[in-house]
């Protein structure tokens, strides 16, 4: 079944993406949600007149986020936590601490959800990667180091 997005759906697509799903998925889970609406010859057109208007809008938020992605290209970023005699974390380091330290040392206000750090979660001081999705076509990968406090 085709069906067009409403809103990003991770690991599935973007807002105003139309895809192929199943129908169960579509029925029992995504239309239900307001996730998607039913791909059919009309909303096709009213998609795509939708798309038209937004193009302009699209291309200037493009070029912010490929400006933010470029101050982010260079980021040393260090996000500190609290920590046990092993070298284990009390607790985890997550996306809102990064946002948080990013607009600590950087000034660079970044949503927590668009931050996604491999594992959800980081337990144990070190090097790591965390992936920033500013767009839908612009994604940054920063290295962050936890550190002790």
């Amino acid at each position: 079944m085709e069906v067009i997005l409403k809103q990003d759906v991770r690991n599935l697509g973007f807002k105003d993406d139309v895809i192929k799903v199943k129908n169960g998925y579509a029925r029992n889970f995504l239309i239900p949600k307001g996730f998607a609406e039913i791909s059919t010859e009309i909303s096709k057109k009213v998609h795509a007149e939708t798309l038209k208007q937004r193009a302009f809008k699209q291309e200037k938020i493009k070029k912010e986020a490929e400006k933010i992605a470029d101050s982010l290209k260079n980021v040393s970023l260090k996000v500190g936590a609290k920590v046990g005699t092993s070298g284990k974390i009390f607790g985890s380091v997550n996306a809102i601490q990064i946002a948080e330290a990013l607009n600590a040392q950087y000034n660079i206000d970044i949503d927590r959800k668009k931050i996604y750090v491999d594992g959800d979660s980081v337990k144990e001081i070190g090097n790591y990667t965390a992936k920033i999705s500013l767009h839908k076509e612009v994604q940054v990968t920063i290295n962050f180091e936890v550190i002790g406090e």
